[in-house]
């Protein structure tokens, strides 16, 4: 019950969170839109489809940061940089790639906090969380295993951090979880 009350007041404050950094981040938006358009053929933003609350499919957004000729696959299969254009690099070693996820929360598919979304051909782990019910969170711009792990752990182990983030959500953990990726930011 307590968590239930929880998860209603967190995506209020996702939805009025989103609204604010929309409206003060769309210059932003603009500047990397117009750096992306100048830099080369092809979209400004990136679509693909990830497992939200509930392993249903939900298309996420991200500024693009790599050549159209780059294969559809997950981060961590990904091991070429010759996909990574220049203002891409800076744009993942930044993560203003990810600013179009607050649409992706304004929407309801994705929260500030919570396990990052798999995508769906990822195969046993996308089982594990579906077994130790983690999919029913919705999927996190951030997440506990991110800033404990980032890309230093095998999805085993980022299953593990997502399952306790699960059995101990709460308002601190999830201030701590977005203080430990604001100083994990600026530190780059």
């Amino acid at each position: 019950m307590e968590k239930n009350i929880y998860l209603h007041a967190k995506r209020v404050g996702d939805v009025l969170l989103s609204v604010g950094l929309l409206l003060l981040l769309s210059p932003l938006f603009v500047i990397i839109a117009l750096l992306i358009k100048i830099q080369g053929d092809g979209p400004v933003i990136f679509i693909q489809e990830r497992l939200g609350r509930n392993s249903m499919p939900f298309k996420i957004l991200k500024f693009r940061s790599m050549t159209l000729s780059a294969p559809n696959v997950s981060a961590h299969e990904l091991h070429n940089k010759e996909y990574v254009t220049k203002l891409g690099s800076f744009l993942r070693k930044t993560s203003l790639d990810e600013l179009p996820q607050l649409i992706n929360i304004l929407k309801g598919e994705m929260s500030f906090v919570g396990p990052r979304p798999f995508i769906p051909n990822e195969g046993e782990i996308v089982e594990r969380r579906k077994e130790a019910h983690v999919d029913k969170l919705r999927p996190g711009l951030t997440g506990f295993a991110q800033v404990m792990a980032r890309d230093t752990v095998d999805q085993n182990e980022k299953f593990e951090l997502d399952l306790y983030y699960l059995k101990n959500m709460s308002f601190l953990l999830d201030l701590k979880i977005m203080g430990l990726t604001f100083f994990s930011l600026k530190g780059k």
